[in-house]
């Protein structure tokens, strides 16, 4: 199985459209948070249904200096998971994933839970947690939202979108669930799977 996009190439940087947030001259804002198309080939025989997933495990493990004036974030710091998107039930015959199908623009407090584009469901992604206590922010946060790493990080963030081919068409997972629910379902379903991966950066001296 194959996938692919037409937003960027395997190994490459991911355009600032499709990030939560943007490198811009005047600095660090929000971004267009759109979602990058996605199609497949070479799709196995038996598929039911196909998930999608995009995480980064590039995240700092502790967050003292993330986004602070004066430090950076050591490259030596050990890295944790952080899930950009969870997009489940996407039917067999999906014609593909449009640009911006999904997301176009930042949702404050997220985007609500149900049923979304081609009858699939969404799962929760990591701003849930990230934006816990903030009284603007704070909220459940379901669908993609895009990129935005330590401005003063001193790796560059490596974004992996996953897609499995699967014999099933639903998954029985919980009305809020995220990353590790639905990996935890499909582990005995997986007929295939194909990867694309792309870098993101907001760190100046890195872009």
């Amino acid at each position: 199985m194959k996938l692919t996009t037409t937003g960027f190439n395997d190994g490459d940087r991911i355009p600032g459209k499709y990030g939560f947030c943007v490198l811009t001259a005047e600095g660090v804002q929000m971004g267009n948070n759109i979602n990058p198309d996605f199609s497949w080939s070479d799709v196995p025989a038996g598929t039911q249904s196909f998930v999608l997933i995009c995480h980064d495990p590039d995240v700092p493990s502790k967050p003292d200096n993330v986004n602070k004036e004066g430090v950076t974030v050591s490259k030596d710091l050990p890295r944790v998971d952080f899930t950009h998107w969870v997009l489940i039930e996407l039917p067999a015959d999906s014609p593909g994933i449009k640009e911006g199908e999904y997301s176009s623009g930042i949702t404050a407090r997220g985007k609500p839970s149900g049923t979304a584009s081609q009858g699939t469901r969404q799962g929760l992604n990591n701003y849930t947690d990230w934006f816990k206590g903030d009284e603007n922010m704070e909220g459940d946060y379901f669908g993609y939202d895009g990129p935005c790493p330590p401005w003063n990080d001193e790796i560059i963030h490596h974004y992996h979108f996953t897609l499995y081919a699967l014999d099933i068409d639903h998954l029985h997972v919980p009305e809020k669930f995220g990353r590790p629910e639905v990996l935890e379902a499909i582990k005995d379903h997986i007929l295939a799977e194909a990867k694309i991966t792309g870098t993101y950066t907001l760190n100046k001296d890195l872009a």
